[in-house]
């Protein structure tokens, strides 16, 4: 696991990515490298973000390939958690809510600290 941090102020965009192992446990060392960098946020919303980290970092370790990165971008009142890996296939697309073949969309959002700021995600 290898960590990069940009420098920031309060206001800046700050980006904190975590180089992520090509090994089927990461999910676990990956969400308490989250836990430890949210400590400010209230306790629902770090589990939050433990689950959509815990869901992209394990879906990347089983679908894509390495090298994988997963990276918290902070500001002010708004967080994005983004996760990459070397793969260059696209996505294949799920079926929709209530189709025949589909029960269900996948996935998970993480959009902003606080209610009233939006949060635009990849």
């Amino acid at each position: 696991m290898t960590i990069e941090q940009t420098r920031h102020s309060t206001d800046e965009l700050r980006v904190v990515a975590l180089e992520v192992a090509d090994d089927l446990s990461e999910p676990a060392a990956v969400r308490a490298w989250a836990d430890r960098l949210l400590l400010d946020l209230p306790g629902h919303v770090r589990q939050d973000v433990a689950t959509v980290v815990d869901e992209l970092t394990s879906n990347a370790l089983r679908h894509g390939e390495p090298p994988r990165q997963v990276r918290l971008l902070l500001r002010l009142n708004w967080l994005c958690v983004e996760v990459d890996d070397a793969c260059l296939d696209p996505a294949c697309s799920q079926p929709s809510i209530g189709s025949a073949t589909g029960s269900a969309r996948r996935g998970r959002q993480c959009g902003p600290r606080s209610p009233s700021t939006p949060c635009s995600g990849r």
